[in-house]
This record gives C-alpha cells, sequence and structure tokens, in this order.
C-alpha cells in the first residue's frame, strides 16, 4: 500500500512536470500564429508593402527564434510524456499487484 502511494505520488509528479511543457509548447505555438500580419486600411498601397516588407523581415527572424525555443520544448514534452508512461506503468502495475495480494 505504501509503495503505491509513493509510485502515485511519483506518477503525479511527472504528469505535473508533462503539463507545465505541454503549456509552454503551446505557448510558443501560439506565438508562432499570432505573426500573422495584419493589412493597415489607411495607407497607400507604397506604404503598404514596404510595412509589409520591413513586419515580415522582423517576423522571419522572430519564427526563427520561436522556432528553436519550440524544438528544445517539444524534445521535452516528448521526454517528458516517456517518464509520465513509465510512471503510470509502475502504478498500475503495483495496483494490479496489490489487488491480487488482498484477494
Amino acid at each position: 500500500m505504501r509503495l503505491q502511494k509513493l509510485a502515485q505520488m511519483a506518477l503525479d509528479q511527472d504528469l505535473a512536470v508533462l503539463r507545465a511543457a505541454a503549456t509552454a509548447r503551446d505557448a510558443s505555438l501560439q506565438h508562432l500564429k499570432e505573426l500573422a500580419p495584419s493589412a493597415a486600411s489607411d495607407l497607400s498601397p507604397l506604404q503598404q508593402a514596404q510595412t509589409l516588407l520591413r513586419y515580415e523581415t522582423w517576423a522571419d527572424t522572430r519564427r526563427a527564434e520561436i522556432n528553436m525555443i519550440l524544438a528544445r520544448q517539444t524534445a521535452e514534452w516528448l521526454a517528458q510524456r516517456e517518464t509520465a508512461k513509465k510512471a503510470f506503468g509502475k502504478t498500475e502495475a503495483l495496483r494490479l499487484l496489490q489487488g491480487k495480494i488482498m484477494r
């Protein structure tokens, strides 16, 4: 029973870390989506083109930065997912063993 509680605590901790990794990754994905340009209708066509060009230059740099962060976050998320899977397996194995012992 105590071993099962410890395994559950470890699982809960691993799931919390996984949730945090997923939240950080989702935030980066959202930042990428938010980089889409919006049209400014009060500018002349030439000003719109210049503004869009400047924005796209800046956004390309920002996308590259976010993609680097996203790659690290995805690797962390995948690693934490594997850790959580193992913890879940251990918890379930102990639960099943406990059930057989109690019979």
